[in-house]
């Protein structure tokens, strides 16, 4: 195998924990140093200014490099380690003064590559100049190193780092690319318009359906860099047929692995579980003004605030089903998403933990409301939202979102859009059995066939249009749970548990290796 000696990654979710992306590039990073050491360096954005990013340290590693980038002027940079397991060297770039070339910036691109930036708007110019940005960090690197002969890697995450591979397209052409989309910006946007998206995914044109979602500059900075890519990779083959329909263009496929760095062994696990449980509980009793019983079941949802797209209509619709049938435990359910929060607000609000900004307007609390949910204490299903970034210091759990994981008894995620899946696959990571579904890429890799929560891993298949058939599905799997005793729930949960040792990074990584070999023949060929 043609083997990289350097791998620059660049994401804006580096250092910088918004999203899903985070997750992945976290958790494959110890696996990454093990292959590159430290010829391996993750790029992301400065946006911490006078404050320090929780996630990095800096160092005085490559200070020669740092000072002379800094003395330059046209970009500062940071470089430290990003404090995850493997400890990756990491570069924050400051792209601020970039700004003032960005109209020039944007039509240099579209005059060389054909981007179309004119009906950009919000992020869009925000994410082209930390594109640049980081393009320019491989530049610079890579000629004060003088790195000519060796063979490097630029991997673009997304279309938020699409314009640093325009740069290196335009000004290091010798340099391999790899441009991943983990899920499209077309694709996203169809789905979350309640359009629908499989049934007529083949007949759909990205370039048209851009223009109409008013997504049209991102959709051409994705798909140019697509097209423009040594290899072009995305996490699934679901979104694959999406990238080829869409994007116009068949990528390669590199599932999302996950690393079991996070999850508590041997006897720190029951430990771990029972803080995270006492933690719900204490939260559930604060909130509710009393105490919910120790066999409480406990079931959680969480992710991006996407309410069609991560299932959390269904979802609702489906523990409302529950809620009508005759049940000896009591269950606990907490919607875990970020939304927008109300800090100037010390107001108790009923189900969510934390205050909201324009609260009648908010679509779990109108879909709870809708249900006639009170958390009443003769109800037998109580839900409680909490709105907030679980980093451990949100004010009411103040543990982040791993520690509170092994707490639950049960996750459902029933998404109608999603590439991969990392919140299923990270709760069957914790020994925690969940619910899922086969458009989900975690779902489909699971399964190909419809699966009970026996297995430790429910798939539910779910298509355009079969919403009321999914919601009570969704509502059996979690009776049928909640029915089990203890021991044959801990039988599930160790299934569930044994699934994701398939899907580790040591083993999914065979597939990046692969995609860097192509690029990286490619350009050998040219």
């Amino acid at each position: 195998m043609l083997k990289s000696n350097y791998v620059f990654e660049s994401s804006w979710e580096v250092c910088n924990k918004v999203g899903g992306i985070y997750t992945v590039l976290s958790s494959k990073a110890s696996t990454m140093r093990k292959n590159f050491g430290d010829n391996v360096f993750f790029i992301g954005p400065d946006i911490w200014q006078n404050a320090d990013s929780l996630d990095f340290t800096q160092t005085n590693e490559f200070a020669e490099w740092r000072n002379f980038v800094n003395t330059e002027g046209k970009i500062t940079v940071k470089i430290g380690r990003w404090k995850v397991p493997g400890e990756p060297l990491a570069i924050l770039v400051d792209f601020r003064k970039l700004f003032e070339q960005k109209n020039e910036i944007f039509y240099d691109f579209w005059a060389k590559f054909g981007v179309n930036s004119l009906n950009a708007y919000g992020d869009y110019n925000e994410a082209g100049m930390f594109g640049v940005a980081s393009g320019m960090v491989i530049e610079s690197f890579y000629n004060f190193y003088k790195l000519e002969n060796q063979r490097v890697i630029a991997h673009f995450e997304e279309w938020t780092t699409s314009f640093g591979l325009f740069y290196i397209k335009s000004h290091l052409p010798e340099i391999a690319t790899v441009f991943t989309t983990h899920a499209t910006t077309i694709g996203r946007s169809i789905a979350g318009n309640h359009k629908p998206l499989y049934d007529y995914l083949q007949f759909y044109n990205g370039d048209q359906m851009s223009r109409e979602l008013n997504v049209e500059a991102k959709h051409s900075a994705e798909k140019t860099a697509a097209h423009l890519a040594d290899c072009f990779t995305t996490v699934s083959n679901i979104t694959a047929c999406e990238c080829a329909s869409l994007l116009e263009k068949m990528p390669e496929v590199t599932p999302n692995g996950f690393e079991d760095d996070f999850v508590p062994k041997g006897a720190k696990y029951p430990v771990a579980r029972k803080k995270a449980r006492q933690t719900l509980l204490k939260t559930a009793t604060e909130m509710l003004g009393y105490k919910m019983p120790e066999n409480t079941v406990i079931i959680g949802t969480s992710g991006r605030y996407e309410f069609k797209n991560k299932g959390l209509d269904v979802f609702i619709d489906a523990i409302n089903v529950a809620a009508r049938q005759k049940l000896d435990n009591e269950i606990l359910v907490f919607i875990m998403v970020p939304a927008w929060i109300n800090p100037y607000s010390d107001e108790q609000q009923k189900f969510a933990t934390t205050p909201l900004m324009e609260q009648h307007n908010d679509m779990i609390i109108n879909a709870l409301n809708m249900h006639g949910f009170s958390n009443s204490q003769h109800e037998n299903i109580k839900i409680i939202f909490a709105p907030v970034y679980l980093n451990g210091q949100d004010g009411r759990f103040n543990l982040p979102y791993y520690d509170l994981l092994s707490g639950f008894d049960l996750t459902v995620f029933p998404s109608y859009y999603e590439p991969w899946g990392y919140t299923p696959m990270e709760s069957a990571a914790f020994a925690v059995p969940t619910i899922t579904t086969n458009l989900a890429g975690f779902g489909q890799w699971i399964s190909p066939k419809e699966q009970g929560i026996d297995n430790g891993v429910a798939v539910i298949e779910r298509n355009d249009h079969n919403y009321f058939d999914v919601m009570h599905k969704i509502a059996d799997e979690i009776l049928k749970f909640v029915q089990k005793s203890p021991d044959e729930r801990k039988k599930i949960a160790k299934l569930a548990q044994n699934i994701t040792k398939n899907a580790h990074w040591n083993k999914f990584f065979e597939y990046y290796k692969k995609a860097y070999e192509k690029a990286l023949k490619l350009k050998i060929m040219n």
